[in-house]
């Protein structure tokens, strides 16, 4: 068995063990075993599965983040994370909560870019001042 954690900025959304944890990277999909050799993952956005110690199906859709699996303790840091009962409802939840957090950075980048732009206009502005004096 091993003890998976996932963490989020804000909160861990799972801490328990763990029979199997198949993920994806930027290669393609893996699978964990107790049993495996330490790994390191940088994880591209998709879905997480592992048996918890019932044996049963658990779900994660995970956006961008890192897994690293040192001895029997698999870590996984994520930007953001959802769990869910059902594969078919994670991916649409998937879909649009990631879809939305998409959104938001682009315009939070853009309204930074323009600030920033306003910004070097201004001193661009003084410094032609200065020079004319």
């Amino acid at each position: 068995m091993m003890h998976l954690t996932v963490l989020l900025p804000t909160q861990v959304l799972v801490d328990e063990d763990a029979a199997k944890v198949i993920a994806e990277a930027e290669n393609g999909h893996f699978c964990l075993l107790p049993r495996h050799v330490d790994y390191v993952a940088a994880l591209v956005p998709g879905i997480l599965m592992f048996l918890d110690h019932e044996g049963r199906e658990q779900w994660l859709a995970v956006d961008e983040g890192v897994l690293v699996k040192c001895g029997n303790e698999v870590l996984v840091s994520a930007v953001n994370a959802v769990r869910g009962e059902a594969l078919a409802g994670l991916r649409d939840t998937v879909a649009s909560r990631f879809r939305q957090f998409d959104e938001e950075q682009r315009s939070a980048r853009s309204a930074l870019a323009r600030l920033e732009a306003g910004a070097l206009r201004r001193f661009i502005d003084i410094e032609e001042l200065a020079r004319g004096r």
